[in-house]
């Protein structure tokens, strides 16, 4: 099930965020390199500039959101602007929240997803800040992993999606894809999410599938009512499961053996 992002509400302790020099572009551009089958809903939240005395609330829509409608109107590249002004109130940007999410089914609840953000400020410690190659572009490295499970008494396969961020030597992190700019590191560069996907895909829950040539095979536990059905050291006795799709398999994911 994906984690949706939801944090939408201005709190009254939200830090401002200072403005940059007359005549400077005030927008960047963000963009993703994603795998097949995915794609992400971003938005960006925006608080007053330094200076102003001004308040903004929800009613006064002060966010704005791109690829909301991800499923059938995704756009991988998108400008965004830096700073707006919303009734007489110039804001700046200070975080884009993310959600990357992948399908894996033809039906709606067929997907999942993971959520990650980048945090702009007006200063940053420079081990936070990403850096700019001579072209203008910035890339935010990560990798996602599909893990499985099954559930229901006919063993419905269902995924999960799971994203890390990638370190410049290229390992696989203990956090989440995330980014940091500083306010005038932006205006006129690319911010770029790149991310790849693990060659294989893993269990969810551990002991409940058993590794074998070409694949998984489920444990039957107890019957196939046994939502858990725990190996518990029984690696002979397999049940078969159904794909997305309701075919019926018997291993994991190439489905016959």
């Amino acid at each position: 099930m994906t984690r949706t992002v939801k944090s939408l509400l201005l709190g009254s302790g939200m830090a401002l965020v200072a403005g940059c020099a007359i005549g400077q572009s005030e927008s960047f551009t963000f963009t993703a390199d994603l795998p097949p089958n995915f794609a992400y809903y971003a938005i960006a939240k925006y608080a007053p500039a330094e200076g102003e005395t001004c308040t903004v609330t929800l009613d006064d829509n002060p966010y704005l959101g791109f690829n909301r409608e991800w499923r059938t109107e995704y756009k991988p590249e998108h400008k965004v602007p830096i700073y707006r002004t919303v009734k007489g109130c110039r804001l700046a940007i200070y975080k884009i929240d993310l959600e990357i999410n992948a399908t894996y089914g033809k039906d709606r609840g067929d997907f999942s997803g993971d959520t990650t953000a980048i945090a702009i400020r007006k200063e940053l410690e420079e081990k936070y800040k990403g850096a700019f190659d001579a072209a203008g572009e910035s890339s935010i490295d990560g990798k996602c992993q599909w893990s499985f499970r099954t559930v229901g008494p006919k063993r419905y396969i269902r995924k999960l999606l799971e994203c890390k961020k990638v370190d410049a030597q290229g390992m696989v992190t203990k956090g989440r894809p995330v980014g940091g700019y500083t306010l005038d590191q932006l205006p006129g560069k690319t911010v770029k999410l790149k991310i790849k996907l693990a060659d294989e895909e893993k269990p969810s829950i551990g002991d409940t599938w058993v590794k074998v040539p070409g694949g998984w095979k489920r444990c039957m536990g107890k019957s196939f009512e046994d939502q858990y059905a725990f190996c518990f050291g029984n690696y002979k006795d397999f049940s078969t499961f159904r794909m997305p799709d309701g075919k019926q398999c018997s291993i994991y994911p190439g489905c016959t053996e």
